[in-house]
């Protein structure tokens, strides 16, 4: 990773060996603002899943981890029995708070809300740390409506805003995997054969493959509609012969 560092962790509970940019893991400003390993609500699935915030609670950080049965590190004159390797990478904060904000939306009815009263989980407390990462009050327009009154702005859920908000990831992320020449073809027709179709990298196919790749950050009723505003027929209504079989890859999300 360009401009990462391997940090090995001490051979204690609760530590790891970590490769993270130098932003996830810099030096606190105070004592009580060294970075934070949490968990927090999947913004897909709503399972708890492993974040870090850096220093201050500045920044978000996705954190997935790497395993192999039997793995362990020799660290000095230590085991470090926990075998996995984690990987640190910079993470949209509004895609946890697009969670809440949907959630929100349903039980109170499109009511004007403050942000603190939205992203609000009494399982995962550091949720609130979301509210504190930079450039969120100044984004967070994209994916809500907003009502000023006296000092204090009032927000709800905004759907449309929102799949603009997401079709313009999509394009990101097709420019983002044109440039490092990623081939997307034959993964977006692993589950789905389409037997008179050649497969080639077609628009259509790199768009259809970074919808799946911002998915996996999005609920699954929100992925379909982001799929129908992309104007992406559905794969499956297609298909004329069985699945081809074939290995799946991801490729790394950028940001």
């Amino acid at each position: 990773m360009h401009g990462a560092k391997q940090r090995p962790a001490g051979a204690h509970p609760g530590q790891w060996v970590l490769i993270a940019p130098e932003a996830a893991t810099d030096p606190p400003k105070t004592p009580d603002s060294e970075p934070l390993f949490t968990k927090l609500r999947n913004p897909s699935t709503g399972e708890a899943t492993l974040y870090l915030f850096n220093s201050g609670a500045q920044q978000l950080f996705e954190v997935k981890a790497f395993h192999e049965e039997y793995r362990s590190w020799f660290i000095d004159q230590t085991v470090q029995q926990d075998g996995r390797l984690l990987f640190v990478t910079p993470m949209d904060p509004l895609f946890l708070i697009l969670y809440y904000l949907i959630k929100a939306d349903k039980e109170q009815q499109g009511k004007f809300q403050p942000l603190d009263q939205v992203v609000l989980d009494s399982e995962y407390p550091s949720c609130l740390l979301l509210l504190k990462c930079a450039d969120v009050k100044q984004y967070i327009h994209h994916v809500t409506e907003e009502k000023e009154i006296g000092n204090q702005k009032f927000h709800k859920y905004s759907q449309e805003k929102t799949l603009k908000w997401l079709k313009r990831k999509v394009n990101q992320t097709v420019k983002a995997l044109k440039s490092n020449n990623v081939t997307v073809g034959e993964r977006v027709y692993a589950d789905t054969y389409i037997g008179s179709k050649q497969i080639t990298d077609t628009e259509e196919d790199y768009v259809r493959y970074a919808h799946g790749l911002i998915s996996e950050y999005i609920p699954e009723d929100l992925s379909k509609e982001l799929l129908k505003y992309l104007g992406l027929p559905d794969l499956k209504s297609q298909a004329s012969e069985p699945p081809l079989k074939m290995p799946a890859q991801r490729c790394a999300k950028n940001k």
